[in-house]
């Protein structure tokens, strides 16, 4: 039987995400002891997975499909077919930043001051990216969680962390100096894949829907 493989994002946009595709007429639903969701469409095999791994696997074709953000396409440096911007957060309809944040009595005022110190964040490889094309010479080291508390307690000098309100920032009373980068979410396909009659045409059914602004009322 063909199966369209899809990847829906684990996490913080996992809710948002399931949400749109019941609006949308899915019966789909999620045992919290499985990575793989049921849904309503005996043509349509959908598994859950950390948005940061999603491009990797659509890039090798383990997926024909997914959502993810901007942000870690960029990060696994994936080849992937981007086909459509999603508009929809956590918890607004606005991009989400990776923004470099210091302390607020922090002498560093810009992000030249950084050169010769050291960094934290989840988003290593594309904020190394972003201060060699400055051409600042800083010390980027991977964060496993927490990164707010390491620039506070000066375990680093400075962090680049995901923020979508701000709020968090300033509850850690962090102040932002620079952006990275902007992220959305985005319905991206394996190349190999869009070449296939049939799943080009399977997905289109369900992402179609995708291509305007919706609105979610957040809980």
């Amino acid at each position: 039987m063909k199966v369209l493989k899809l990847g829906l994002p684990k996490g913080s946009l996992q809710e948002a995400t399931l949400e749109l595709f019941r609006m949308a007429g899915f019966n789909i639903s999620v045992n919290p002891r499985s990575y793989f969701p049921s849904i309503d469409d005996s043509e349509i095999k959908p598994v859950l997975l950390r948005a940061q791994e999603m491009s990797r696997y659509v890039e090798e074709g383990v997926l024909d499909c997914g959502i993810t953000g901007e942000d870690w396409i960029l990060e696994n440096n994936s080849h992937v077919l981007r086909l459509e911007e999603l508009i929809y957060a956590k918890k607004t309809l606005k991009p989400v930043r990776w923004v470099v944040a210091v302390r607020k009595d922090s002498s560093i005022k810009s992000i030249k001051d950084l050169k010769g110190k050291r960094v934290a964040t989840e988003l290593v490889n594309y904020t190394k990216q972003f201060f060699r094309k400055k051409k600042i010479n800083v010390e980027v080291e991977f964060s496993w969680g927490a990164t707010e508390v390491k620039v506070k307690s000066g375990l680093v000098d400075a962090i680049v962390e995901l923020t979508e309100t701000g709020e968090s920032l300033k509850a850690n009373n962090l102040r932002e100096i620079a952006c990275v980068c902007i992220s959305t979410p985005k319905f991206i396909a394996n190349r190999e894949a869009y070449r296939n009659k049939w799943k080009k045409k399977k997905w289109r059914i369900f992402y179609s829907f995708l291509k305007e602004p919706w609105k979610l009322k957040v809980k």
